[in-house]
């Protein structure tokens, strides 16, 4: 044991209630990897798609668990970010998509709970929870709980410390050159090695493998041959994602921590299709493909089918969840927040929607039943147990057996009315508890041609627009 961090813990432990930590141990470290844009079927692990090479994030699901049922909150940036970091469904504080931001100064975020039991709290790469532009600091990480940032998206970042090793009272701006992937996963060593004789939190939020599509040659070379060169640009950024979490997991093994550091791997929403996967000029920076796929899934980003809130979810601690696990239990992004306070010996905050996972993943104990509850856009969606309610505004719903069908393929709302008013009933009941109230019933955002071209794989004939989908046609028939 590292005497410094025994000091530490020593002064910390007597603060704390006694959960994940006893008082001969040291406070367990956390670092939250959450990767933007990227499907479920990349990574090699999961064993759908044969072009995806990700062995150190194989490595990470073999000494822990993947979570095959995996759910972020929403299938868009800024809310599942909100989502991820104050364990709170976003539609509770006005957060339910893109643009709403910044991130309310009322809510508490891991990083804030974690800094008062003592932490260290870090976090390098994509931020997007300012509302863009330049609003005041309390809306940067630095006024959210993170006291050392490295914060950017490509070759600007607005940190506490440099790539050299030297740390700044101050933020300033540092420049960077080479693959972007790269330097965050630099950052992120380098918060470790400020920080390994001390408890830390780390949250790292890769940029990638979102547009705009760059690699290096390092990573583009490893997969040659015939492929959409958009793919080729996902499977290159998946894979400089991959080395840094190798990186990561190997100073943690050099500094001797690494059995007492909990790591969740999280993708922040499913990959965007652009419904037909289009190989565009990668000069085309927004609005295409990012090449990632969602595999065996039905959807994308931007709704509440599987492959757009399903995605890869791992979680790895050395010595306290054993090893190789393939977990089928339904989980979120939600869970991160409470099992963190678990970890680190706090109460659960009654606040809170997620539940702590390691009594499931160290002990094996079931989780308490629950339902699982989506809002955004006019979207609405519940799953409890197997079963999965998808509501379409005014459109109408469908009702999945998603053990039978992970594709979402056969509408049984026919078949089992009863199922599906009872989960309809539960999702109007926690939507009353939201900021506004109540679920979308409108006609307004709902993406009506992705829907139209996933649930019945049929493009858009020439001429025809999303307003004669058969959503549309049956609203005008019911008026």
């Amino acid at each position: 044991m590292n005497p410094l961090r025994s000091l530490l813990s020593a002064a910390l432990l007597p603060a704390v209630h006694f959960g994940a930590v006893h008082a001969d141990e040291e406070p367990p470290n956390l670092i939250v990897i959450f990767t933007d844009d990227h499907g479920y079927a990349d990574l090699s692990c999961v064993g759908t798609e044969p072009d995806v090479k990700t062995p150190h994030l194989d490595r990470l699901a073999a000494e822990g668990v993947r979570f095959t049922d995996g759910y972020v909150t929403a299938p868009q940036c800024c809310p599942s970010r909100g989502g991820l970091l104050t364990g709170r469904d976003q539609n509770r504080f006005r957060f339910g998509e893109n643009g709403m931001g910044p991130l309310p100064a009322e809510e508490v975020t891991i990083a804030d709970r974690l800094a008062e039991a003592g932490y260290v709290t870090g976090m390098v790469g994509k931020w997007h929870l300012d509302n863009g532009g330049k609003p005041k600091e309390r809306f940067h990480p630095r006024g959210r709980g993170f006291q050392e940032t490295f914060y950017g998206y490509t070759n600007s970042y607005s940190a506490t410390y440099d790539l050299k090793g030297n740390r700044f009272d101050k933020l300033r701006r540092i420049r960077t050159t080479g693959d972007r992937l790269d330097r965050q996963s630099d950052a992120a060593v380098q918060f470790i090695e400020h920080h390994h004789e001390k408890p830390f939190f780390l949250y790292l939020a890769y940029y990638a493998p979102h547009v705009p599509l760059a690699s290096s040659k390092k990573y583009l070379d490893r997969f040659p041959g015939e492929m959409p060169e958009r793919r080729r640009y996902a499977l290159a950024m998946i894979s400089a994602v991959d080395d840094g979490v190798g990186r990561i997991m190997d100073r943690l093994e050099h500094h001797g921590i690494d059995d007492n550091t909990l790591i969740f791997f999280i993708g922040d929403n499913g990959a965007p299709l652009k419904l037909h996967m289009e190989d565009k000029s990668l000069k085309i920076e927004g609005g295409a493909w990012d090449g990632s796929k969602n595999t065996p899934l039905n959807g994308e980003k931007g709704m509440l089918a599987e492959g757009g809130i399903r995605v890869p979810f791992l979680a790895r601690w050395k010595g306290t969840i054993p090893g190789g696990q393939v977990c089928k239990t339904p989980v979120t992004s939600l869970d991160v927040a409470a099992t963190a306070c678990a970890m680190a010996g706090l109460d659960r905050p009654a606040s809170l929607d997620g539940l702590d996972l390691l009594p499931m993943l160290a002990e094996k104990k079931p989780l308490p039943d629950r339902a699982l509850y989506w809002r955004f856009w006019e979207q609405s969606a519940v799953r409890e147990g197997d079963w999965k309610l998808l509501k379409l505004g005014n459109r109408g719903m469908f009702l999945f057996n998603l053990a039978e069908d992970p594709g979402e393929r056969n509408n049984l709302i026919k078949e089992h009315p009863e199922i599906a008013k009872r989960l309809l009933d539960g999702a109007t009941t926690w939507a009353g508890e939201l900021d506004p109230p109540g679920l979308p019933d409108g006609s307004g955002n709902i993406q009506e041609h992705f829907f139209y071209h996933h649930f019945f794989k049929l493009p858009l004939p020439d001429g025809v627009s999303a307003d004669q989908s058969p959503f549309a046609v049956t609203r005008k028939k019911r008026e």
